[in-house]
């Protein structure tokens, strides 16, 4: 069977969104002055072996790096966390200053990040599949990621990739992660 004329395309697409000024989480146009703060709390609460440029990817897909950003939701800064959020984080770990200064915010982000990480530590998969997750609770909330695993779980009885449970997520949530992905495969 010939493949169709424009089959082509699809395998040239990855070098055509590069091409075209596709803005990879290492691209010169994404500022490095919080680099450092995301490199010491991938660090310190996920250990040497997770690549920080993971959570840069997700400040990008939340805030375009905007330490002044606000969401209508009322989220705030880089990592864009509801205030709520940020006073359960400080008390889990009152060393937590302020919401608004870039360093904190980063920090709380990660933090956060870890704890919703855990909370998918019963699945039978790899980090990154968990690290997915854990960005899909990020944004939707985990009662409702966990809500659309359930789902999965009703039609397949293996779940252990964010592939399977993607579809049961709202379109944002699933958009965000999608983002996330896309803003680090570049550099695979």
């Amino acid at each position: 069977m010939r493949p169709f004329p424009w089959a082509w395309l699809l395998l040239a697409l990855p070098a055509l969104a590069w091409a075209s000024g596709f803005k990879h989480v290492d691209h010169e146009s994404w500022v490095d002055k919080y680099d450092r703060y995301f490199r010491k709390n991938s660090k310190h609460y996920f250990g040497p072996g997770m690549d920080w440029r993971w959570f840069k990817a997700q400040a990008i897909a939340e805030s375009g790096l905007d330490p002044d950003a606000r969401s209508r939701a009322g989220a705030v800064g880089i990592m864009q966390i509801m205030p709520t959020t940020f006073e359960y984080i400080r008390k889990k770990d009152a060393s937590f200053k302020r919401l608004e200064d870039p360093k904190w915010n980063i920090a709380a982000g990660i933090f956060y990040d870890r704890y919703l990480y855990d909370k998918w530590d019963f699945l039978d998969t790899d980090s990154l599949q968990r690290l997915f997750f854990a960005f899909g609770s990020y944004n939707a909330g985990f009662r409702r990621v966990r809500q659309a695993y359930n789902k999965s779980r009703q039609r397949q009885a293996v779940v252990s990739k964010w592939e399977q449970v993607r579809d049961f997520v709202p379109g944002a949530t699933r958009h965000y992660v999608k983002r996330i992905r896309k803003l680090m495969r570049a550099i695979f």
